[in-house]
């Protein structure tokens, strides 16, 4: 027998929509299910699970401090997407960038850049919070909040169109369609 050990399964996300740009699956980690909040990052676990789904967990460690740390993040972006522009959301999502930077390096390929922290627990929460400049700098009017009323997620809208206006068309475009049909039948 070999010495390697078996690829471990990867925790199971419970989550409603993932595979978002970073940060906006870091806001993510919060969802409403049956009109009940769910929370993936109460604990290291689910620290665990949501570094797994962006293939940081090679990265990061799932533990106190990168958690504390991913919830400042995550507080800070929630800011500045629901009231862009917000002086005191900046701010936040300022002092999160304040604890890392990115180093210019030539590669074997070219030049590249590369991600530095002053703490690596920070390094997960710095990523998702340099992730939203980037989403600023390519299409920030696509950076959309899901228009269910009762639905917290947030998206990337990559619509050949941008006009796509809910998190999955599956649950809460669905959900629209059914309220809309049932108004209309009950006028009737």
């Amino acid at each position: 027998m070999s010495g390697t050990r078996p690829a471990a399964t990867p925790p199971h996300d419970p989550r409603p929509l993932v595979g978002e740009p970073l940060c906006l699956d870091l806001l993510n980690t919060v969802w409403n299910h049956d009109g009940v909040r769910q929370d993936l990052l109460t604990d290291t676990e689910g620290l665990a699970v949501w570094l797994a789904a962006n293939g940081l967990d090679t990265r990061f460690a799932a533990d106190g401090p990168t958690l504390e740390h991913v919830l400042r993040a995550r507080d800070a972006l929630a800011s500045v997407t629901d009231t862009p522009g917000d002086p005191a959301g900046i701010a936040r999502v300022d002092e999160v960038l304040g604890h890392g930077r990115i180093r210019a390096i030539l590669t074997g390929e070219g030049p590249g850049e590369e991600p530095e922290f002053e703490d690596p627990a920070w390094g997960a929460a710095w990523l998702a919070a340099r992730d939203y400049l980037n989403l600023l700098t390519t299409a920030p009017d696509r950076i959309r909040g899901c228009a269910h009323d009762a639905c917290v997620l947030h998206f990337f809208d990559t619509s050949r169109n941008g006009t796509r206006r809910w998190c999955s068309m599956a649950a809460c475009g669905n959900r629209a369609k059914a309220s809309r049909h049932y108004a209309r039948s009950r006028e009737s």
